[in-house]
């Protein structure tokens, strides 16, 4: 494998990891904007504007678009999160130009009147899809609550109202402020060369206009909270916890992950050991997330309402013991191998190392190998896993349930 990097004519950055070995390449616009860079009379304009991203430009027809994508057999999408919109596609070598085009007229789209009010009710049934299911409210609540006043707390998919009230015009202004070159990376990593990219690169992304980052990022000032959504429909509680964790930036991220996969792990973790293999609960888990300016551990339990005070004085009990008295050599060692194993094993498509290449770039502007991932992982000591709960202990400070329950117990 090969990184090379480059500033294209009209201020675009572009980050190539070529690799001769693979059979397929995968190329991607990274865009610096999600639902924290809104304001509230736009919540929810992100993901719409992905959306709308697929209608076409001046050249390229919603038809066009889907229909060339699957002629030349490409694997493609798109997705909005908190932060980044990314749209990428996995071709065979021989389309990625074809590819590129496509792609690049998704940074650019004509933004229809028409389209826009057909896609509005699109997005409402999507709200609405969500909104019966307890997982996502969790989600959508314990964001809102534990970032509240914090760009973070911000809806990716908005509330009916916000879409509902949401002009063309807005969404329009939007995409000026926010898809220009200072906020989108362009991404490529598999099996092509780096010179015939920058040529490609030059030829269709030339229309994107130049533009300057610009983020809040202000510091996360959380306070203890317990909120409850009653669901009577739901049969089971859900509940998601968080508490504060290492910032994108912060070295401890490594070691982070390397917990959260001991403690909370789908498998083989001490959540799952002590509630879901003895049948008290059907999920728990914790996972370790890092945003620009931020980090946060968050637990996810789902049981029963009458075993919901139980399993969360069990959970607790584990936080406790991992806190007080770490981990230990063999738990650092499984983790290790989990952690490698994921490592290499999305490293190995070109779609996966897509997504790689262009979160490290758009978070700290740099460059990982594979090797220096796994070197990084396999050097990870429990004095570091020590530090990461010093610094940083598994304390939930936020707690919000979904489900028949008025109060947690």
């Amino acid at each position: 494998m090969n990184f090379q990097q480059t500033t294209l004519s009209n201020g675009l950055t572009l980050i190539v990891e070529t690799n001769p070995s693979v059979h397929s390449v995968a190329a991607g616009f990274f865009v610096r904007s999600g639902s924290r860079d809104e304001t509230p009379d736009v919540s929810g304009v992100s993901h719409f504007l992905e959306h709308m991203a697929f209608k076409g430009d001046d050249k390229f027809s919603a038809d066009d678009i889907n229909r060339v994508f699957d002629e030349i057999g490409a694997k493609y999408n798109a997705s909005t999160s908190e932060e980044v919109t990314m749209y990428y596609a996995a071709v065979l070598p021989e389309y990625l130009e074809r590819a590129m085009e496509l792609l690049s007229s998704l940074m650019q789209p004509a933004l229809r009147v028409e389209d826009f009010e057909m896609e509005k009710n699109v997005i409402l049934e999507e709200i609405s899809m969500y909104e019966d299911q307890p997982s996502f409210i969790c989600y959508d609540h314990i964001m809102s609550t534990h970032f509240a006043g914090h760009p973070l707390g911000q809806s990716i998919l908005g509330t009916s109202a916000s879409i509902t009230a949401l002009t063309a015009e807005q969404m329009r202004n939007y995409h000026r402020h926010r898809y220009h070159t200072g906020n989108i990376t362009l991404a490529v990593a598999g099996n092509c060369r780096f010179e015939d990219i920058v040529t490609l690169a030059e030829k269709y992304c030339s229309r994107i206009p130049k533009g300057d980052a610009v983020r809040a990022l202000p510091e996360v000032m959380t306070q203890p909270s317990v909120r409850t959504v009653v669901r009577d429909s739901s049969v089971q509680q859900h509940i998601m916890q968080m508490g504060l964790g290492p910032k994108s930036d912060n070295p401890l991220r490594f070691a982070a992950e390397l917990l959260s996969v001991v403690v909370g792990d789908d498998s083989g973790s001490r959540l799952f050991w002590e509630l879901v293999d003895p049948g008290h609960a059907e999920s728990a888990d914790l996972g370790y997330s890092e945003y620009d300016g931020a980090g946060a551990w968050m637990s996810y339990l789902a049981c029963s309402p009458e075993d919901i005070a139980e399993n969360l004085a069990r959970c607790k009990q584990v936080f406790d013991e991992v806190n007080a008295n770490s981990i230990n050599a063999d738990e650092l060692e499984q983790a290790r191998n989990k952690v490698a194993s994921r490592i290499v094993l999305r490293g190995e498509r070109p779609m996966g190392r897509l997504s790689s290449l262009g979160g490290n770039w758009m978070y700290r502007h740099e460059y990982r190998s594979i090797a220096a991932d796994l070197q990084t992982i396999r050097s990870l000591t429990l004095k570091d896993i020590r530090e990461v709960l010093d610094r940083f202990p598994i304390a939930m400070t936020t707690t919000v349930g979904v489900g028949p329950l008025k109060e947690l117990g």
